[in-house]
């Protein structure tokens, strides 16, 4: 069974096998989930890939692995609603032995910068 962790920034709630669980830090989450600070960053940086060219088509998806800890993932644009794109991550921290699903929301700013929003 898949565990299904939402994440919601600014106001970052967990929610576990479907359950809400009271308000933690990003930093928190991330470790619960087995991922190290160093998989965050490569993570993050496959997600501004995904947007290094403009909006991508939903269903655009692309992987990423970090070699220093064994941790790995693809990220799949999900929807896009307005200025905004649903992300699906699927995570597989190292050892674990599922994969583990991180739902995002991203909307543009009038900047077209690209913001991580509940």
């Amino acid at each position: 069974m898949k565990h299904l962790i939402s994440v919601v920034f600014l106001s970052t709630m967990l929610g576990l096998a479907g359950q809400a669980m009271q308000a933690k830090p990003l930093s928190r989450i991330i470790s619960e989930i087995g991922l190290s600070p160093d998989d965050y960053k490569v993570m993050q940086a496959t997600v501004n890939q995904l947007f290094a060219n403009g909006i991508p088509a939903v269903g655009r998806q692309l992987s990423w692995n970090n070699p220093e800890t064994a941790s790995k993932g693809t990220v799949k644009l999900r929807a896009r609603q307005g200025s905004c794109v649903y992300l699906q991550h699927f995570v597989f921290p190292k050892g674990a032995p599922q994969s583990r699903e991180i739902r995002t929301r991203w909307c543009q700013d009038a900047n077209g910068t690209w913001l991580l929003t509940p």
